[in-house]
């Protein structure tokens, strides 16, 4: 293979042609009704009734107060001011209006009813931070909420009415997110324990419910998931020796923004060398060499859902024997865990199980010790619309469940770190890769490296 130092353009050679690459084709299609950015990719109505009424038929009577997040100021926080909703208010809204309130009222007979509180339009507010949704007909065709009133009602309406303990004594439960508290919220919270009602927290029934994926869900992740494998693919084409670690994260992220992620899932994990075994290394500084291993741990997010995947491979392009022995013992591991992924199956199972691979195959890998000693973390976790998704472990695994499974070894005394992880969505059958697009074997990887024709190679 040609030297990559030699043959391939460097990163500011490659900005200053980015504009031709923005003509470059897309990947595949948008799912049906997901398309790129936040604003186009709108769901469906009657998705959003149904997890509300799925919340609905876990709460016990009572009142449900849902925050949504709020906006960030752009002079207190110039490096990040770009909104994101509350997960849950999005969740059962679709909206990513800020300073609004969704409440759910469960009688103790009869069905229950969402109201939504948004903040009135203000066109010179508007001038400044973009049109808003605020109260009307929009706003109910998109969330399917029949009552939508200004959120300067929310006082008189919600606030008024438990501090005077009427609704308290007619709902009986508050339910909050707690951790979300505001001044209001808190002093709620007073007013219900004075009257001996039950707050309860409701994240542990949104979460119940956010575990298992919804169909547009799965698109979102799908999208989400293939955006992130392209990214891994330019990675591996573009790393060369003598290149800095943020340049491959600009590689990688330039490729999410132009597939249509909106952001990134977390800050991209981009570690060489020594920054090889830390496990949330993310200053992504350090100048790559010859005979590193680079762990390049990244999600993209689209429409609120996020990816993660990682993979480890050689800057040089080629893995040494040492590098070989310990990367195919993490895959294998990584594969025994795959396989087994069925409904009825525990994540404990899981780990159980790519750790006894490891032990039965260390072979003196690790010295005298089985290199599952140097497996440091869990073998997975939940992915959605956060990284580490909300949900409970101890549950078997059921159809429509997404994780994440991957295994590593860290050994810092050679600067070798190896992780694998791939996103697998729980079938009714068994499994599915879904970040099967992203290569893995080392010959496959080796192969793809000596490809030049790299999105940003040019």
């Amino acid at each position: 293979m040609p030297s990559p130092t030699t043959s391939r353009a460097c990163l500011p050679t490659v900005l200053a042609h980015v504009s031709l690459l923005l003509a470059g084709p897309l990947s595949a299609a948008d799912p049906p009704g997901v398309t790129a950015g936040p604003d186009s990719a709108l769901i469906p109505a009657k998705v959003l009734e149904g997890r509300r009424a799925a919340l609905f038929d876990l709460l016990e009577p009572g009142i449900v107060l849902i925050r949504s997040a709020d906006p960030r100021d752009f002079f207190e926080h110039p490096q990040d001011t770009d909104f994101r909703q509350d997960n849950n208010f999005y969740y059962l809204t679709g909206l990513e209006e800020p300073n609004s309130w969704l409440v759910l009222f469960k009688p103790q007979a009869g069905p229950g009813k969402a109201v939504l509180y948004l903040p009135e339009r203000n066109p010179m507010s508007e001038s400044w931070t973009g049109p808003r949704l605020g109260p009307g007909e929009e706003a109910i065709r998109r969330t399917g909420i029949t009552e939508v009133r200004p959120v300067t009602a929310f006082e008189e309406e919600v606030v008024a009415r438990l501090r005077s303990g009427w609704a308290l004594r007619e709902y009986g439960r508050l339910y909050l997110r707690m951790g979300q508290e505001t001044a209001q919220t808190e002093e709620l919270v007073e007013l219900a324990l004075e009257s001996m009602r039950t707050i309860s927290d409701v994240g542990p029934l949104l979460a119940e419910l956010r575990v298992v994926k919804d169909s547009v869900e799965l698109a979102r992740l799908r999208r989400a998931i293939e955006i992130t494998a392209e990214a891994q693919r330019e990675a591996m084409k573009a790393v060369r020796p003598g290149m800095h670690e943020y340049e491959l994260e600009a590689v990688i992220e330039y490729v999410f923004h132009a597939r249509g992620a909106e952001r990134v899932g977390y800050p991209s994990i981009v570690g060489s060398g020594p920054n090889s075994v830390i496990l949330h290394h993310d200053k992504n500084r350090r100048r790559m060499e010859e005979g590193d291993l680079v762990v390049v741990d990244v999600g993209a997010e689209y429409g609120y859902y996020t990816a993660d995947v990682t993979r480890t491979f050689p800057v040089s392009g080629k893995f040494t024997n040492r590098q070989r022995a310990i990367y195919e013992l993490v895959l294998g591991a990584q594969q025994t865990a795959i396989d087994s992924i069925r409904p009825g199956v525990k994540v404990a199972q899981l780990e159980q199980l790519a750790r006894r691979y490891m032990r039965e195959h260390s072979d003196g890998l690790c010295g005298d010790v089985s290199c599952d000693r140097y497996f440091r973390h869990g073998l997975g976790h939940w992915i959605g619309m956060d990284v580490h998704d909300v949900g409970g472990y101890a549950r078997p695994l059921e159809p429509g469940m997404v994780l994440t499974i991957e295994p590593g070894v860290y050994l810092a005394e050679e600067s070798l770190g190896v992780r694998i992880e791939d996103d697998v969505l729980v079938t009714e059958d068994g499994h599915e890769v879904l970040s099967a697009g992203a290569p893995k074997t080392v010959e496959e990887i080796e192969a793809l490296m000596k490809d030049e024709a790299c999105l940003l190679c040019r």
